[in-house]
């Protein structure tokens, strides 16, 4: 494997370095101009919100689209083909749905800064600093995987050192958070969605065509790599019916849920939104293009999986596959916008990830258990400060990204871990009056540690049982999922629970039905409503299931 890196160079040429430089330039113009509009902390963190839906919705998405979408999902497509789509059209659109129809009243409405406030609020403030600590500790290794993928574009563009690219690439994402805070990650990544779709739309069809369109892909990759179900190979269950089940319940509902209903790096876009209604849309219209991204993102890493002779006969990191397919397949000015795409999805990944943590730090941990009661330049401050300690401790944790072979298995045993233990205590405490705040937190940090101890068990030094492909993630989040459950229902009854008036707002049935919704959505044409807007993308979700059965 080393020697395979070793001769993975792009070769750009002045054009290709023109292409990026520009890039680099809007960037920090970008961060530079939103500066100005930073006067407060609200403006630092949460833009003011004051931003319109669509660009919310792009920004939500774009957040995303970093190493799990480009390089984790690529390296998915060249070893399972087209099964890797079920982390989009199951494991991701129907949570986003949900988010924008169920819970973002909550989020939204309750005017909390932060997902760990919602905890505060709800559960108390055990809970709620389980929630921060648990969420902060999360961002930093997540930020090290953007980081450390981006890092390696830029060895593979420059040849140099990994430690040299990891410091340039975090000074480079830094300097744009420092000075614009979310705005200007929010604008940021609503150009890198942009400049993303440009540069992976050609390398797909350029793709297609090197290897004789659609047919002449299934012809050299085989039909196991076109059969989207059972997913035996995805999930590493050779039972049909268990592999069904553990995409469905642990990917499409325990870990998906879990993602995209409680993590704040998401749930932040739509707390800028301007109102409760633009919030509720933010992650319904990024479900759109959530849809389609897997076409420019699994379709490139099967055809690196077809023609790319290391990544075919498994002598080099499938994590490189699009890297080879772009130094094979693209000219020079193309090659240029495609490395501007990749640091384009590495640095919305890890700027999402850094502006999160800095809110959650600042907001949720500093504020409210070390130094309370200072004027607010005094938290915009701290804001800044944590935001130059994240970039610092991420270049640590992009090392131990560095030491997994597909980036996906990371990421979702980090998923695992953190958040399919917090859905399950969000959906109880959203739905259940009757919860109390000591099962808030007792089931948190019991889903947790039994997620970790399972993993132990099946992924350590020496597995007890051996899972291959995801599954152990998937099964890992279901222990989480239902362990933290258990325990919450079980010390619900032995503690007590809130007062009545103390849930107004958190949770359903104890909240009046106009606080959830915004009376203005009404006057809005129907396709700009949130209900009937996410009817339509579910309807379009299940075409392309029964389409791609």
């Amino acid at each position: 494997m080393e020697q395979a890196d070793s001769v993975l160079r792009l070769d750009a040429q002045w054009i290709d370095y023109l292409l990026v430089a520009v890039y680099f330039v809007f960037v920090l113009g970008i961060g530079w101009a939103a500066r100005r509009r930073v006067s407060s902390s609200i403006d630092y963190f949460l833009s003011g919100r004051g931003l319109p839906a669509w660009v919310t919705g792009l920004a939500f998405i774009s957040a995303n689209l970093g190493a799990v979408e480009i390089i984790g999902h690529s390296a998915n497509g060249a070893m399972y083909g087209m099964q890797t789509m079920h982390y989009f059209w199951i494991g991701a659109v129907p949570a986003m749905i949900f988010l924008g129809i169920v819970m973002m009243p909550f989020y939204y409405g309750s005017k909390v800064r932060s997902v760990p406030e919602f905890m505060l609020r709800r559960f108390g403030p055990t809970s709620h600093l389980v929630n921060a600590i648990s969420f902060a500790l999360a961002q930093l290794l997540i930020a090290g995987v953007n980081l450390f993928l981006l890092a390696k574009v830029v060895e593979s563009l420059l040849g140099w050192p990994l430690w040299v690219t990891l410091l340039v690439a975090a000074a480079i994402v830094l300097s744009y958070i420092t000075l614009g805070g979310l705005s200007a990650a929010i604008y940021n990544e609503v150009l890198q969605f942009f400049v993303i779709v440009a540069a992976f739309v050609p390398l797909t069809v350029i793709g297609l065509n090197a290897v004789g369109g659609w047919s002449g892909l299934k012809e050299r990759l085989g039909e196991s790599h076109f059969q989207t179900w059972p997913a035996s190979e995805l999930s590493g269950f050779d039972n049909p019916a268990l592999s069904a089940a553990g995409i469905v319940f642990g990917l499409g509902f325990v870990l998906s849920f879990g993602y995209w209903t409680t993590n704040f790096v998401e749930v932040q876009r739509s707390m800028a939104a301007e109102s409760m209604s633009a919030a509720r849309r933010t992650p319904i219209i990024g479900s759109f293009p959530k849809m389609l991204i897997p076409f420019v993102v699994v379709i490139p890493g099967m055809v690196a999986g077809a023609i790319v002779t290391p990544i075919a006969n498994g002598s080099a990191d499938p994590n490189d596959a699009v890297l080879y397919l772009m130094r094979d397949l693209l000219p020079n000015g193309l090659l240029g916008v495609a490395i501007a795409g990749l640091l384009a999805a590495f640095m919305a990944g890890m700027a999402a990830n850094i502006s999160a943590f800095n809110t959650v730090v600042s907001y949720d941990i500093w504020q409210t258990y070390i130094v309370k009661d200072r004027p607010d330049g005094y938290y915009l401050r701290v804001g800044r400060i944590a935001t130059c300690a994240a970039a610092a401790i991420a270049v640590g944790t992009a090392l131990i990204a560095a030491e997994f072979g597909n980036i996906m298995d990371y990421l979702q045993t980090l998923f695992g871990f953190f958040n399919a233990p917090l859905f399950a205590t969000f959906l109880l405490g959203m739905f259940w009056r009757r919860m109390s705040p000591t099962a808030g937190w007792t089931g948190l940090v019991s889903g947790t540690l039994a997620a970790i101890v399972f993993w132990l068990f099946t992924v350590g030094e020496n597995p007890t049982i051996e899972l291959p492909g995801q599954g152990a993630a998937f099964i890992a989040a279901g222990v989480a999922f239902a362990v933290d459950i258990v325990v919450s229902v079980v010390v619900t009854q032995f503690t007590a629970p809130k007062p009545e008036r103390e849930l107004v707002g958190f949770v359903y049935g104890a909240t009046p039905k106009e606080r959830l919704r915004d009376p203005r959505e009404a006057e809005l044409p129907f396709y700009r409503r949130t209900i009937p807007l996410g009817i339509m993308g579910l309807g379009l979700v299940v075409a392309l299931n029964l389409v791609f059965l």
